[in-house]
């Protein structure tokens, strides 16, 4: 546009100056030779400007032929590398595609066309070909290669990376990432890998330093450079606990300010609380830890925060941690334990019994198991509780790639991976799913207790089919000592109100250890119980 303007004006101007000699009429006087010329002065212009345009013409006709050989020379050169880069993009194409055969075929076309110093891009497209094809040692010696190029530095490092990774040799993958990630700390990848190479080594320093410069470059979120730096921190406080315990408070402290709500740092910041005796700042700490998600080890490190408390003063702190998280199976399970410390058996099985009902799982059955055994010894009803706790979910603990774990762990012990471990139930048992409606109450089929009759009487005992289609027992219950037949509504109707219910009477086959049961005990119980399946 500017330079159609600027003819424009000179054009005008041009015009502005013939009219301007036109409207001035003059003569212009040549002598040559011996001869005189006389011209007007527009003539005398216009041949002016036609000699000016005959020698710039001239001018460009000498110089287009001292360029030729350079002009043509260039064409065909232009030429040829459109086409390399034609045939470059088809073979990053095919490579993309994973056609191994035309990526290749490419390849040696552009390396025809183009010279591989010029065009870095060749080497790359003959590394993926050879991948292609399976050749992954030549694909490395090309990667390797790249090394001596600056240019080409990065790439060769990230190939170099992959490939230690499909061998599985995570040191040599972390070295390569590592270089790489020193050269340019703007590469993901680079600094996820290095990341976990120095939480492995338990260089945490180094690790925070890397997740701030994650940070600045604006490679992660904010959110999730506070929630690794909260990891980072709380591991560097666990490592730091029994030979700095200064620098431990310190990290612990930075990682729960980060991140209240996670329990690990709560619980170390808690512990270097403790150790100086500020009881009331660590049990805050953990209070609002409780709020969010409560733990054992929260409940733990909570109620022990006096050494020399009482049991009944730990029992206290673990009613007040229920009052915080209240119709919790946790909570209750809490006020359990520090029930049974304290030998209030009553509490302690109420509470057990509440958190069945609210979450039925493993370590409910198992606390109410020793409740029983440390209350009554009654070995029966502890085997009882006991297969039951096997049937039962399991309790939630920390998982990462298939490991559970009682306590937290900052990388996964399989991949490496950084915070990999969640608060979450294990799966791993899935038995108890089927299994799971026997100890669920009985709504369709109540179970009762017969009227207690004399041994030597022999009297027909009542069973009640669930299904309302119960037939009288075949050849098979004819050979039982007792006559069983299915009852009638009425006859369900003058069961005592106050009759007593009890669970299905189990066999178990007895253990190398078993002492057995007493014979006048177990005739005593078949006169009374029966089981309805």
């Amino acid at each position: 546009m500017i330079r159609l303007l600027a003819f424009l004006v000179v054009v005008f101007a041009l015009g502005l100056g013939f009219a301007w000699l036109a409207d001035r009429p003059g003569d212009m006087v040549i002598t040559f030779s011996g001869y005189q010329y006389q011209v007007s002065l527009m003539v005398a212009a216009v041949a002016v400007v036609a000699v000016v345009a005959a020698v710039m013409i001239l001018w460009w006709l000498l110089k287009s032929l001292w360029n030729s050989p350079y002009t043509i020379s260039r064409y065909f050169r232009v030429r040829r590398r459109d086409r390399g880069y034609q045939a470059l993009s088809t073979g990053m194409i095919a490579a993309g595609a994973g056609d191994g055969a035309l990526a290749r075929r490419k390849t040696k076309e552009a390396a025809k066309l183009i010279r591989s110093d010029q065009e870095p891009l060749i080497h790359l497209l003959e590394a993926q070909a050879s991948l292609l094809e399976g050749d992954h040692e030549g694909a490395r010696q090309k990667f390797e290669s790249m090394l001596d190029d600056p240019e080409m530095r990065l790439l060769g490092l990230r190939g170099l990376y992959l490939e230690a990774e499909r061998l599985g040799d995570r040191n040599a993958a972390r070295h390569y990432a590592g270089r790489a990630a020193v050269m340019a700390p703007q590469l993901a990848w680079a600094a996820e890998s290095t990341l976990e190479e120095l939480a492995a080594r338990g260089d945490w320093d180094g690790a925070l330093k890397l997740v701030d410069a994650q940070k600045a470059t604006r490679q992660i979120e904010r959110e999730a450079a506070n929630r690794r730096r909260a990891v980072l921190l709380t591991a560097k406080a666990q490592a730091l606990a029994d030979t700095d315990p200064t620098a431990a408070r310190t990290a612990a402290i930075e990682a729960n300010r980060l991140r209240p709500d996670f329990a690990p740092a709560a619980v170390a910041a808690a512990a270097a609380f403790f150790k100086q005796n500020d009881v009331r700042k660590g049990s805050k700490i953990l209070e609002a830890a409780w709020k969010a998600e409560p733990q054992p080890e929260i409940a733990e490190i909570y109620t022990h925060a006096r050494p020399g408390d009482a049991v009944l003063d730990r029992l206290n702190r673990a009613k007040k941690l229920q009052e915080m998280k209240k119709n919790h199976a946790e909570s209750s399970m809490t006020v359990a334990r520090a029930a049974l410390d304290a030998q209030d058996f009553s509490t302690a099985r109420r509470e057990a019994e509440a958190a069945i009902r609210m979450d039925r799982r493993e370590g409910a059955y198992l606390l109410l198991a020793d409740i029983e055994e440390a209350e009554t010894g009654d070995q029966g009803k502890v085997r009882q509780l006991l297969s039951r706790a096997v049937r039962a979910p399991r309790d939630p603990a920390w998982v990462a790639d298939g490991v559970v774990s009682e306590r937290w762990a900052p990388v996964s012990p399989i991949t490496g991976r950084l915070d990999a471990f969640e608060w979450r139930a294990p799966m791993e048992r899935l038995g108890q799913l089927i299994d799971s409606h026997e100890d669920a109450p009985a709504s369709a089929a109540p179970v009762i207790e017969a009227l207690a009759t004399p041994t030597s009487e022999k009297r027909p005992v009542e069973v009640i089919d669930d299904a309302g289609q119960g037939e009288v027992a075949g050849k098979d219950a004819e050979s039982h000592e007792d006559h069983v037949r299915p009852i009638t509504a009425a006859a369900f109707a003058a069961v005592p109100t106050d009759a007593e219910g009890v669970e299905p009477a189990e066999e178990h086959a007895r253990l190398p250890d078993d002492p057995g049961v007493d014979p006048d005990e177990e005739a005593e119980k078949s006169s009374r119980r029966f089981r309805l399946f």
